[in-house]
Formats: structure tokens, C-alpha cells, sequence
């Protein structure tokens, strides 16, 4: 069995004459963790929704642990555990009766349900706000929630999108500490655009700018003799 968890073979998406990605590849192993690195609007919140087959591309294929998102999306999506940006949740729900709804909805039977609600609410450290409705949760909670609700079903791909934005630092600590954690065992793809991040948890970066990929290699490689990644970031954008 390939330990290719994530392939992307050059993938487009167009919206009439602009080009959100273009001609995007690259394969991602299993146990890795990956930071999808880049300046706002340079096409990192795109290629993950073809990814996770929240849309179509225009061209290319995205498949995940060797299946085809575009022709087997149910099969891909049990894979993945999908985070993006400011991810919506209800907010007259508990978390404890998001998880539930969301357990039942991806099949999980009652007592596998119930085994990993009490995990995840632990990894997520949620038990004390597990019975208030979402909508009075802090951003740094919700965030948690919706982590939660991702790892879930115990899903061996993880993509997610700027998944500390808007925390506390002791929030951020506690979320990188949980990602460097999965990736111990899971495959994770981490968007974001904060170099702090990449040293923190990420054994590999691929760098999207204006769309097409630009780096793709180890943070070591990524940062050049005598440049800090404030420098080479810079350096990647520059026009």
C-alpha cells in the first residue's frame, strides 16, 4: 500500500480569466506535517477545498490515501478531517451536541461515539465548557470545538486552515502542541501564513504565491544561509 496520503497532479481552478492555482502538484507521505505556507489570497484556502472536494477544479486531480476526490468524494471525505478557516458551527448547539449530531452523521455507532467524544474533548481540553452553547464560547473555544469535531472519527488525513487564527498565545501553544502530536501518526496539511507556525510543527513546506507552487522542501532548505524566514518569505513574494 503507497504511503501517499495527499496528491495533488496539476490542479487549476479558474474563475473566468483569473486563475486562483495554477498547475499545483505535490504528494504528501504519511506522518508527515506539512505547512501549505503563503501570502493571503496566493490560492492556500483553494487548493485544500479541492482537496477535501468542497469544489471541483477546473483541471488536475486531487486524490487522498489513493482515492480519486472528484469520482469517489464519500470514500475521501471518511479519510479527512477537514478544518477551514473560521469553520461554521451552530451556535445554539453544546459542543457536546455537535459532536453527537456530527458522530451520528458520519455513522459512528454509541459506543465508539461516546469513547471518542470523551477523547476528544479531552485532547481539546473542552470539559468545561462542554454544556454552553457554542455561541457564548470565546473564538479560542470555538476553535477548539471545531478541532474537535475534526478528529472525531479518527481520520488518518488532516487539513487544516489557519487553525490558530485568532487565539491567545497560550491557545496557539496548546494547538501546536496537539497538531505536532497527530502528526506523530496522522498526515497533517497546515495552511497558514505565520513563519512562527512553520518552526513550530511542520517537517516540510510547500510555498504557493500568485497561485502556482514556488518551494517545496524542508525547513532547513527553505531557510537560506544567513536569511530568517521573515527574510525568505520576502524574498518569495517579491515582485
Amino acid at each position: 500500500m503507497s504511503d501517499v496520503m495527499i496528491k495533488a497532479v496539476r490542479l487549476s481552478k479558474h474563475y473566468g480569466p483569473l486563475a486562483a492555482v495554477e498547475e499545483v502538484s505535490f504528494e504528501i507521505s504519511r506522518g508527515q506535517v506539512v505547512a501549505f505556507l503563503g501570502p493571503n489570497a496566493a490560492g492556500k484556502s483553494t487548493t485544500m477545498r479541492i482537496l477535501t472536494g468542497f469544489i471541483a477544479p477546473t483541471h488536475g486531480r486531487a486524490e487522498i490515501a489513493g482515492i480519486d476526490v472528484a469520482t469517489h468524494r464519500i470514500r475521501a471525505a471518511a479519510k479527512i478531517g477537514y478544518l477551514p478557516e473560521n469553520g461554521p458551527l451552530y451556535g445554539d448547539m453544546t459542543p457536546l451536541a455537535l459532536l453527537k449530531f456530527f458522530g451520528s452523521a458520519r455513522g459512528l455507532d454509541d459506543d465508539r461515539l461516546a469513547r471518542r467524544i470523551e477523547q476528544v474533548i479531552g485532547q481539546c481540553a473542552l470539559a468545561s465548557v462542554v454544556e454552553k452553547p457554542i455561541l457564548k464560547l470565546s473564538k479560542g473555544y470555538r476553535q477548539r470545538v471545531g478541532m474537535a469535531q475534526v478528529l472525531l472519527h479518527e481520520p488518518e488525513v488532516l487539513i487544516l486552515d489557519e487553525p490558530t487564527a485568532g487565539l491567545d498565545p497560550n491557545q496557539i501553544r496548546e494547538v501546536r502542541g496537539l497538531i505536532r502530536e497527530l502528526g506523530k501518526s496522522n498526515t497533517v496539511f497546515i495552511s497558514t501564513h505565520i513563519l512562527q507556525e512553520v518552526e513550530a510543527v511542520a517537517d516540510r513546506v510547500i510555498f504557493i504565491h500568485e497561485g502556482r507552487i514556488v518551494f517545496d522542501g524542508t525547513i532547513d532548505e527553505f531557510r537560506s544561509p544567513g536569511s530568517s524566514l521573515d527574510e525568505r518569505f520576502r524574498e518569495m513574494t517579491a515582485a
